[in-house]
């Protein structure tokens, strides 16, 4: 298993944050004279501001899941999974019903990523400040290349969640710059022109062949993230429900590495063949490889006759243990994912919040997926092989009930798809004892768990709830007394090659890259449809944050209640959930329905109001949050 990177003192002192003393995108004077003449003055200081960029993704993906992480916020916003949690949680529960609790819900993503840019702005303005050797110069075009990269990245998530938004390329920002502009026709071509920057600069590269890159963007991370971009801007913007037949162009902008011109689905579909040929990536032979819970401490466990024994991973061969090399964490199917260390405090509120959240070092979401069980708080007899936690976006009844339908295929040709056990937890089958759904305090409890990304327990664990990481070969604890909430350290994965192969056949139509990942999960291999790809993509990514950005592209902005995202939403009326204990009761919105609620906003979130406040003008709410009833939080289970 890898180690992680950690932030050295340079990079923490590069850091940059917003201030309200005149508009939200002030920048900290520190900055200011560190990107003068004077820095940075030699590689290893843009090696730092490297690090500082990176860091912005363990902000998201190690803090609070329902304040600041977006890849949960998409699971909880799809049909995926419901709010669920406590009586208390209702953060959670406000996004699932796609209304706000408050006018400011919705702000810290704004800012972090407007931070995140602004770390990349600094570095591609100042790079040539080094004076570069010759023989530096790959050096130099790595850090460029992955500085235009990560802005492209930062600035994909920040319009996904907020629509149209100022797009700020420079350090110095001009009052044209602070404006809001249309992302169809401004921001999706700076994405794609930073990625195309990225793929033109960056090397090839890989934590396969190289493990000091290992968490860093290449090449063919930033060819993978192309097709993502443009097949979200083709299919939501452009309105190409069908990617296989249909295309779309847009422009590019000029910059170092992006000579212009354009991009259609020809250049996508290249860019991922790359990927594909030369990129030396694999499917993992097991899917449960992929997953902490297959890790061969677990395994040893299953096999040695003496107290809880783990069946679902079994019948696996220990090489492919996710601890095992190339499995887990770095494993042969990963291109891009947030890392996790252990150096985790419970530091929840610094001087600087939004980046001093220490436990940001740890993957966060294994405790606010982790089971809520009744009266038995870190008992691992009735949770094992998982920990205990927040119990908090529990799996959707929908997820469940639609993979059973598709397993049974009609009735003629039923299969067993490895990936419904290996990312549900079951809390009849996987564990008789499991009585999580029945916490008195419970709310959208479906009986369901999320098995991808929970905590692991061993009965060889000291402490009942500890983390199975605890026993792993190399631990070094972390500074947070509750091992529970802070040492969780499986990789969030951001791109994987099942991703790429998926996504050549929806472009292509040729059904053989699909069928790659259909033959490792052991379903039948199907001819190309849009609704297989469709099937495939959920099935595979359930969980990885993909799902409801899926639904959006595949419906087209302004689709109305009678699209696929909003008919899939309002699915869930009417599904039998636990609230406050084992009875049943039928789920229902809030304060209209899903459908409406899809329709009336597109999948856009609340701008903060303090920063539309703070922009004077310049920034405007998207539609379907005018502050009226229907988008306002009601709590119908106290």
């Amino acid at each position: 298993m890898k180690k992680h990177i950690l932030l050295t003192a340079a990079a923490l002192s590069a850091a940059v944050s917003f201030t309200s003393c005149d508009d939200m995108l002030d920048t900290d004077p520190r900055v200011t004279e560190m990107t003068s003449a004077t820095f940075p003055g030699k590689p290893a200081d843009v090696e730092a501001l490297n690090t500082a960029l990176y860091a912005i993704m363990n902000t998201m993906g190690g803090g609070d899941a329902d304040t600041q992480n977006p890849f949960y916020w998409w699971e909880i916003m799809s049909d995926n999974c419901y709010g669920s949690g406590g009586l208390q949680d209702n953060k959670v529960k406000a996004m699932h019903h796609l209304t706000t609790m408050n006018s400011n819900q919705y702000e810290k993503p704004f800012i972090i990523l407007y931070g995140g840019i602004s770390r990349a702005n600094t570095i591609i303005e100042t790079i040539d400040n080094v004076p570069w050797k010759e023989s530096e110069k790959a050096q130099r075009d790595q850090l460029l290349g992955e500085a235009f990269f990560m802005r492209g990245l930062y600035t994909l998530w920040l319009t996904q969640l907020f629509g149209d938004v100022p797009l700020i390329t420079s350090t110095i920002i001009t009052d044209e710059m602070q404006q809001q502009v249309s992302a169809e026709e401004v921001i999706y071509p700076q994405i794609l022109s930073d990625f195309t920057s990225g793929k033109n600069l960056m090397g090839t590269k890989t934590h396969l062949s190289n493990p000091e890159t290992s968490g860093h963007a290449n090449k063919f991370t930033a060819e993978s993230f192309i097709a993502r971009a443009w097949m979200f801007w083709a299919g939501f913007y452009k309105q190409v429900k069908e990617l296989s037949t249909g295309d779309a162009t847009i422009n590019l902008v000029e910059q170092e590495g992006c000579p212009g011109g354009s991009i259609a689905k020809a250049d996508v579909v290249a860019a991922l063949k790359d990927v594909v040929g030369n990129g030396g990536y694999s499917l993992c032979e097991d899917f449960r490889s992929l997953w902490q819970y297959s890790n061969s401490l677990l395994w040893d466990e299953a096999h040695d006759g003496v107290g809880h024994a783990y069946e679902f991973i079994a019948d696996m061969d220990r090489s492919q243990c996710f601890d095992q090399p190339g499995m887990g964490n770095g494993n042969t199917e990963e291109l891009f994912q947030i890392q996790f260390m252990n150096a985790s405090k419970w530091n929840i509120d610094g001087a600087d919040a939004i980046y001093s959240t220490a436990r940001m070092y740890c993957n966060y979401l294994s405790v606010f997926w982790a089971l809520r069980v009744n009266g038995h708080n870190g008992d691992r007899n009735f949770t094992y092989p998982f920990t205990n936690g927040w119990g908090q976006g529990t799996p959707s009844c929908n997820i469940w009930d639609d993979w059973t339908v598709a397993e049974a295929n009609g009735g003629t040709n039923s299969y067993t798809d490895i990936r419904k056990k290996g990312s549900l937890i079951d809390g009849v089958s996987d564990n008789p004892e499991i009585d999580y759904e029945y916490v008195k305090d419970c709310c959208e409890a479906s009986g369901l768990g999320v098995k991808k990304y929970n905590g692991v327990c061993l009965d060889a664990n000291d402490g009942d709830n500890e983390p199975w990481w605890c026993k792993a070969p190399g631990y070094a604890s972390s500074s947070l007394d509750n091992k529970m909430q802070g040492d969780h350290f499986e990789d969030f994965y951001l791109m994987r090659y099942a991703d790429v192969l998926l996504m050549l056949t929806e472009l292509t139509g040729d059904p053989q890259y699909m069928n790659q990942v259909q033959r490792r999960a052991g379903v039948p291999e199907t001819g190309y449809s849009l609704k297989a790809v469709q099937d495939e993509r959920r099935w595979e990514f359930v969980f990885e944050g993909l799902r409801f950005n899926d639904l959006r592209r595949w419906s087209g902005k302004d689709g109305g209640e009678s699209c696929l995202a909003a008919k899939a939403l309002e699915a869930q009326n009417g599904k039998q959930i636990a609230v406050k204990g084992p009875g049943k009761v039928s789920m229902k919105h809030m304060t209209s329905s899903w459908a409406k609620r899809y329709a009336a906003t597109d999948g856009f979130l609340a701008k903060p109001q303090s920063q539309i406040t703070l922009m004077n003008g310049k920034l405007e709410q998207n539609k379907g949050w005018d502050g009226s009833p229907e988008t306002q939080y009601v709590d119908l289970y106290n």
